[in-house]
């Protein structure tokens, strides 16, 4: 910089003095002598060419004083030429000073005042920091069997500079076998950094990543890299869970975490623990201090930090039980290849938990997929049979996110109702013929038994899963209301429903979480407001819900978690944490059991469905065997909804030990028939697996898990009517 200004000012120097030259030049050129005599200036005057009489006759005009002899006006004779170039010269002069004074005061500013500063930049300017990603942590199961692990993974990349050499991008075009305009695109793909290597080309083969190696001198400015790829190694076991990894989205690159510095280059969590503990394990980048010439062209590489591996996360999770029941669900859905409508249902849900703590061991979504097939460049074909009506959403997580009519299985929660507004008693009976008009107004609604139960009590609805009882007691909450005595508020059976979590998400570990619908007159008048006639809530609204059927939508989560309620008197949140752990394996999270809510039930009304539950397990001829075959002791519910055009939902749900609850499993199977015969069996199974487990007696090895296909064929509709 400092040449640079010395030359400019001596280049000035020199366009001065040449033009003050070439002005003093001219200027005497066209000036005359003013050294000459009188009578010089006179003969000049007269003029040499006159001839000699004109000389004399104006010789003698002039003695006689009839002419004056003069050259110019006054006083022209004392003005001299040289004061105009004085002034000249004067004005030169005075500019070359301007020009030297701005000039030396702009060296002064750069050189001494600004001298830090223009360092600061000039360094700036010469190297910069480039940065790397780092290897996102692992997930293991409660037992610590690794689910997602990263394996090394041969990277091609490129200096920015390659894009230029047409040559070497032909080359590179040949070796990975991508097409010229890909290599190039990628290479002048610019959004990790304008001096950051340019990924070309991921899991290349050994073989490939030999040839480039032996013939360096052909690929100038390309090396390999191992990077690391996540690795699922049981496939689509608890992908739902897991979740599955991407590219940062735009939305993502802007957000402000604290602790985290999300790049175009990283990997990050979209769905899953993937995503909602993407903070525990994403690493910390490396970083690269890299010398640049003027270009921004990377020199050299002066110094270099390595990165550091996220934290790994140990899961709740029990891969052994897991394995069972994602094996179950798809050998009853979808037992041929996957493809659903060849097994019972369309879709189902499996989940367990430890009743004591929250903690969730199971979580199994059909149809499911494999995490896998997002790590590096996703189908798109595969993606379009995802998103048809076909696949049947294998992305959804049908635990936290499906939302199903509870059936029967709400009875347990409405009877607790009935109990706590004494619309029911230990002592109270009916009779069930297998119809009901108790409104009077000839709509008559049918008992699942068409002929009948007979005479029952409270104990022998829950175990017979009579809807009669149970139309009975959504009569008495009408009859009470504000449409008859107005005893009791309009959503009092509502609120008494919301104490176990109904219509409120259970604030799990995991994004997604739906709340599910519990009617009320409000709900109801915002859903119909275009049609009045239908938003009315009327005593049917009632009797519907009391069944679990009607407007009534709940998740598979949402059932468990309050049937934990029942087992125990409180309801703990669930979660699939437990732990997370640094790079060096020590422990620097431990998730803490909440308590979510505890239920204001009296418990001598609770002990009284808990033993109705417990006899629902002894009594039935095609659950008791199930369980007593395990040698468990299970209180449960069934559920069968009921759904227009479509087979019937199945719904099973138990917690065991009876005596001393410790798991709570529920299994719910669209369009799989009844809950005793489709449900019951899957339950019963996972139950048996977490009993083994906790014994150490488990045999079971958790195998490779199939994503879905996305396909299915039509269901046959074999509903044979409501069974419980």
């Amino acid at each position: 910089m400092l040449v640079a200004i010395i030359v400019a000012v001596l280049a000035a120097v020199v366009v001065i003095v040449a033009v003050a030259a070439a002005l003093a030049l001219r200027a005497r050129k066209e000036t005359p002598s003013v050294g000459r005599a009188k009578g010089v200036s006179e003969l000049s005057t007269v003029g040499v060419g006159s001839s000699p009489f004109e000389r004399r006759s104006k010789a003698q005009a002039a003695r006689e004083g009839d002419v004056t002899v003069s050259s110019s006006e006054p006083g022209a004779a004392s003005k001299k030429p040289s004061d105009e170039l004085g002034r000249r010269f004067a004005g030169l002069a005075a500019a070359a000073v301007a020009i030297f004074g701005a000039l030396s005061a702009k060296l002064w500013s750069m050189q001494i005042a600004g001298s830090e500063a223009y360092a600061q930049a000039a360094e700036e300017n010469l190297y910069t920091t480039v940065k790397t990603p780092a290897p996102r942590g692992c997930i293991y199961d409660t037992n610590g069997e690794a689910l997602v692990v990263n394996r090394p993974s041969q990277t091609v990349v490129a200096d920015p500079e390659v894009a230029d050499n047409r040559d070497v991008v032909r080359r590179l075009s040949t070796v990975l076998g991508l097409p010229a305009n890909v290599v190039l695109q990628r290479i002048n793909d610019a959004a990790a950094g304008a001096q950051s290597l340019r990924v070309v080309g991921e899991d290349v083969r050994l073989r490939d990543v030999a040839f480039i190696a032996e013939h360096a001198d052909a690929f100038p400015g390309i090396t390999v890299e191992e990077r690391s790829q996540r690795e699922y190694p049981y496939g689509a076991l608890a992908a739902h869970v897991l979740g599955y990894t991407g590219s940062p989205s735009a939305a993502r690159l802007e957000e402000k975490i604290e602790g985290r510095d999300i790049l175009a280059i990283d990997v990050v969590g979209n769905a899953g623990v993937e995503a909602t503990y993407d903070a525990y394990l994403s690493g910390e980048h490396g970083e690269s201090q890299v010398m640049v010439d003027a270009n921004g062209r990377r020199i050299s590489v002066m110094s270099d930090i390595k990165d550091t591996k996220g934290n790994d996360l140990y899961l709740t999770i029990d891969a052994r039980a897991q394995y069972v029941a994602d094996a179950a669900l798809a050998k009853l859905i979808a037992p041929s290849g996957g493809v659903i409508g060849t097994g019972k249902g369309s879709k189902g849900a499996v989940v367990a938990l430890d009743v004591t703590d929250g903690s969730v061991l199971v979580m199994s979504s059909f149809p499911t997929f494999d995490p896998t097939n997002f790590t590096g460049a996703f189908s798109q074909e595969l993606m379009d049979r995802y998103n048809s009506e076909e696949a049947y959403a294998p992305l959804n997580n049908n635990v936290v996110s499906g939302q199903f009519m509870a059936a029967s299985t709400f009875k347990a929660f409405t009877s607790l109702a009935g109990l706590e507004y004494g619309f029911a008693t230990e002592s109270s009976s009916w009779n069930c013929t297998g119809k009901w008009d108790g409104f009077g107004t000839g709509d008559v609604q049918r008992c699942w038994k068409h002929d009948g139960h007979g005479t029952l009590d409270l104990h022998g609805g829950i175990v017979n899963s009579c809807d009669t009882v149970f139309y009975e007691i959504g009569k008495a909450f009408y009859d009470h209301g504000p449409a008859g005595t107005g005893e009791i508020s309009e959503t009092a059976l509502q609120d008494y429903l919301g104490q176990f979590g109904f219509g409120e998400k259970t604030d799990i570990d995991l994004g997604g979480e739906a709340v599910g619908v519990i009617p009320t007159p409000a709900w109801k008048a915002e859903r119909w407001q275009n049609v009045p006639s239908e938003a009315t809530f009327r005593g049917g609204d009632y009797t519907n819900m009391i069944i679990g059927q009607g407007d009534v939508l709940v998740t598979p989560l949402q059932v468990a978690c309050a049937y934990a309620g029942v087992a125990t008197g409180r309801i703990m949140r669930p979660h699939l944490l437990k732990e997370v752990r640094n790079s060096e394996g020590e422990t620097v999270v431990t998730y803490e059991p909440v308590v979510e809510r505890t239920p204001e039930v009296t418990e001598a009304h609770l002990a009284y469905v808990r033993d109705a539950l417990h006899g629902m397990v002894q009594e039935s001829h095609s659950v008791a065997p199930l369980f007593e075959e395990l040698g468990i002791d299970a209180a449960g519910k069934s559920g069968t909804g009921e759904k227009q055009d479509q087979n019937d939902t199945a719904w099973f749900v138990a917690y065991a030990p009876y005596n001393d609850p410790k798991y709570v499993v529920a299994c719910v199977v669209e369009q799989g028939g009844g809950g005793s015969d489709t449900a019951a069996p899957v339950v019963a199974e996972v139950m048996g697996a977490l009993m083994d487990c906790a014994a150490g007696t488990s045999s079971v090895k958790p195998e490779r898990i199939s994503g879905s296909p996305g396909e299915s064929v039509a269901i046959a509709n074999d509903s044979g009517g409501r069974e419980d």
